[in-house]
């Protein structure tokens, strides 16, 4: 089998020299705490003082400036002068670490592409240094990373702020599996679909030359539906772990909490709470709403086109009445 040369994952660039400012108070609390670490200390020009860490220096002057040099920077930076001298964690630093995250730009990402049940929703949000800095203090995130209850909280912050834009696109299930069971139809394409339509609808409102896309394809597929709309100006840069940017943190909470009020909908109907995924569980709730409200029912529900949605339908006989095709084989790559 080929073996894949694209997996690896982009990490961002760790930087390896860092400056502050401080006052005297600050400069007592560094020197304090380097000193506690039994650093060595070294004689610098014109230099308050200055230790010598196994894996970063540390130098401070007598005008106030601190210069931390070395492969240690970042862990230096984030637990000693943050959490200990200024008291003030990430905002100074990731200004320094990612000055484009507070310049205005567009995040885009989506939800429910690995589910059975639910659709796929993506998601687009446009936003500058001022909704930044509330969202990181709000604890605006990587979905992935938040439970429901407060997905639906940090949606409604987001949509509530001055000045974002907050768009996002979706099928509903009838709709969504009668266009995935045509002829070379494509999840991918349909999501790139989706991408484009809410990142034009939100550029319409406010033009921003740029954007950040969390990476779920190789190929540039949302690009292509963008050319298809005259958006050949905008600058969609598209790279994997995207969440990291505050403003793609944001569409993705925006895209699940979406997909949450969906799946509540859906919950209800069904009569118990759908499971999330693609696993076992889900599998067996996919049997009780065959034996509930017949096999057809299933597509209000479920993406048919999941090999799952076969297996199911094949073991309890009920093809003649929701005829599903075989799905392809599973292929295996090497890493």
């Amino acid at each position: 089998m080929p073996k894949r040369s694209d997996d690896a994952e982009e990490k961002p660039k760790a930087i390896t020299s860092y400056t502050i400012k401080l006052d005297d108070a600050q400069m007592g609390k560094l020197q304090a705490a380097c000193a506690a670490k039994h650093w060595e200390t070294a004689e610098v020009p014109y230099a308050r003082f200055a230790f010598k860490g196994p894996k970063v220096n540390v130098t401070a002057y007598t005008s106030g400036k601190v210069v931390v040099a070395g492969k240690d920077t970042e862990d230096f930076v984030q637990n000693v002068i943050e959490a200990e001298v200024t008291g003030a964690p990430k905002l100074g630093y990731d200004e320094v670490l990612h000055p484009d995250w507070f310049e205005a730009h567009a995040g885009l990402d989506e939800s429910g592409k690995g589910d059975l049940f639910g659709p796929v929703v993506a998601a687009t949000v446009i936003a500058g240094e001022e909704a930044v800095r509330a969202w990181q203090k709000a604890g605006v995130r990587d979905s992935k990373t938040i439970v429901d209850a407060q997905i639906l909280k940090l949606d409604d912050l987001i949509r509530a702020t001055p000045g974002v834009v907050v768009e996002s696109r979706y099928m509903d299930m009838a709709e969504y599996n009668r266009v995935m069971a045509r002829p070379y139809a494509s999840l991918n394409r349909l999501l790139a679909s989706h991408h484009a339509d809410a990142l034009d609808a939100a550029l319409k409102k406010k033009w921003v030359p740029r954007g950040l896309l969390d990476q779920f394809s190789k190929e540039p597929l949302v690009q292509r539906e963008m050319k298809k709309k005259g958006l050949e100006r905008f600058d969609l840069q598209m790279r994997t772990k995207a969440e990291e940017d505050p403003v793609v943190a944001a569409a993705s909470i925006v895209a699940r909490a979406e997909f949450v009020r969906i799946m509540h909908a859906l919950s209800r109907e069904f009569g118990d709470k759908l499971q999330k995924g693609a696993g076992a569980p889900a599998k067996a709730q996919a049997f009780v709403l065959i034996e509930k409200f017949g096999a057809k029912a299933l597509g209000h529900f479920a993406k048919l086109h999941f090999r799952t949605c076969y297996e199911v339908v094949s073991a309890m006989g009920k093809l003649d009445e929701l005829p599903l095709p075989v799905p392809k084989e599973k292929t295996e790559w090497k890493r």
